[in-house]
């Protein structure tokens, strides 16, 4: 095995297509592992707690791409850096010969080329991001703050400034919206309509607008607020000039909020304004409660059931409800000493929301991100007994792309659980759309099919998204099936069935 690194001075690209190429390099089994960030020292942090900052890449500059790689091989190594290269539109890069086409350098230099923009799309290491979103702000454009690791204060001072200005900072650590039909980050194709959502959950605004799409309705605008929107140090700024937004807009009818729980006094405020909304709202707090609700404003307690109350609303009737697939089935496959649950997503809410699901039906489980901090697992690589982990959180992904663009991290942990045998069934998320792995369906099927060469273990796992997205929700969820697993059609479903067959009650 050999360790490399290379750094390209004064190069900046977005995190988002750094991912990107990462990936293409993970796709050689000679790569063992591969990282593009940035050279700042919270990069390099990172890049240490890994075992992948070498001389190299602790001399790098904050403006200095760092491209590291554990390759089998010397050649593997020169190989991956030549991708790399070619990724990056590079293709004197070795000879130093610079580029001719050379991109905005500044917010003011984009706005000059793209007359009439409203929004500024920002990705830059999180130092640097707040004041970023400053210039912007000032300058009266609205922010999606794609960016993560920006100052907590960073993030208060920038949305303070943009209610004076009347513009919304969507972030920091924003992952999806859709404004006007355009979407932003990883989001899904839906159409549009008259339900307008606010969301502090990125993965959980793309299951709400992937189920309001998949029963017949559309979507005005989806506005994500970054998860720190609704503490107490922040204050729900973004979700309540969100809110604002939607009941002033006359294509919105119905409104959705989708959250982990507010801090107390932010809760109360946001009840307030959806009281105060003029129009039918819908409020998911992950696992909390609102009490003394208005009486436009009705609560719902999964992802699921957001999107069918906001559906409901729309057309003053029922929306349409799934079945129960395969679990009768699936219950009589079960091994005699397999009695765990093991939950491997790549999409925090759905942990959360598992979380919840399970709990409900008396299964309480160990996670990475516990909604009850007593159930908090003293070390996130090894399971005990009924487990559900985040895989997008920051201990898997150091060094590696988010899995919902590479997923090498759940593939090897799907294996390991696999092979336990008190493993009894698996539960995981297929979650599609822009930025998404191409065939995340595919990537899954071979260990699954693997796995259930040794004993048929029940794998449940359901599909984020909709027909319409890039990898096609059908072809996704045939490929599943074919692999042997029992398909949910909602987050919400996925869970029930896992917990009915876990319990051996269904």
């Amino acid at each position: 095995m050999i360790f490399a690194t290379r750094i390209k001075p004064n190069l900046y690209k977005d995190s988002v297509a750094l991912m990107r190429i990462a990936e293409k390099l993970l796709a050689d089994a000679a790569i063992l592992r591969a990282t593009l960030v940035m050279g700042t020292p919270a990069n390099k942090d990172i890049l240490l707690e890994a075992g992948l900052l070498g001389a190299e890449a602790a001399a790098a500059a904050p403006s200095d791409l760092v491209v590291v790689v554990e390759a089998r091989d010397q050649a593997a190594a020169d190989a991956a850096f030549g991708l790399v290269d070619d990724s990056l539109g590079a293709a004197h890069a070795a000879s130093g010969e610079a580029r001719r086409d050379i991109a905005p350098l500044t917010i003011a230099m984009g706005r000059a080329r793209m007359e009439g923009a409203n929004i500024v799309q920002i990705s830059v290491p999180g130092p640097y991001a707040g004041a970023e979103a400053l210039k912007a702000v000032k300058a009266g454009l609205n922010v999606f703050l794609f960016s993560d690791n920006v100052p907590i204060g960073q993030e208060r001072a920038v949305k303070l400034l943009a209610q004076k200005k009347g513009v919304l900072v969507m972030g920091p650590d924003c992952g999806t919206a859709i404004i006007g039909g355009v979407p932003l980050g990883f989001a899904n194709v839906v159409r549009r309509g008259r339900i307008g959502l606010v969301g502090a959950s990125g993965t959980g605004l793309q299951e709400v607008t992937s189920q309001i799409h998949r029963m017949g309705e559309g979507v005005s605008h989806a506005i994500g607020t970054g998860g720190r929107d609704v503490t107490a140090d922040i204050g729900g700024i973004t979700m309540s000039m969100a809110l604002d937004l939607l009941a002033a807009d006359d294509e919105t009818r119905v409104i959705g909020i989708v959250s982990k729980p507010p801090a107390p006094h932010v809760m109360r405020e946001l009840v307030t304004r959806a009281g105060a909304a003029g129009k039918p709202v819908v409020l998911l707090f992950l696992g909390g409660d609102a009490e003394a609700l208005p009486n436009n404003v009705r609560a719902t307690a999964s992802l699921h059931g957001c999107a069918a109350a906001c559906v409901a609303l729309a057309r003053g009737a029922a929306a349409p409800d799934s079945g129960n697939p395969g679990v009768t089935q699936a219950k009589a496959n079960l091994a005699p000493g397999a009695k765990y649950l093991r939950g491997l997503f790549s999409g925090g809410t759905f942990c959360s929301e598992a979380q919840l699901v399970l709990k409900a039906r008396g299964v309480h489980c160990w996670s990475n991100v516990p909604l009850d901090l007593k159930r908090a697992l003293a070390d996130a690589r090894i399971s005990q007994e009924h487990t559900l982990l985040d895989l997008g959180a920051g201990e898997f992904t150091v060094g590696k792309p988010h899995p919902m663009i590479d997923p090498s991290t759940r593939i090897a942990r799907i294996a390991e659980e696999a092979a336990d045998p008190e493993t009894a069934v698996l539960l995981v998320d297929v979650v599609l759309g822009y930025a998404a792995h191409t065939d995340p369906a595919g990537a899954l099927c071979n260990v699954i099919v693997e796995a259930k060469k040794t004993r048929d273990l029940p794998v449940v796992a359901f599909v984020c998204g909709t027909e319409e997205d890039p990898q096609v929700r059908s072809v996704q969820e045939a490929k599943l099936a074919a692999a042997g697993c029992i398909l949910g059609q909602s987050s919400t479903q996925a869970a029930g069935i896992a917990a009915a067959l876990v319990m051996r009650d269904a």
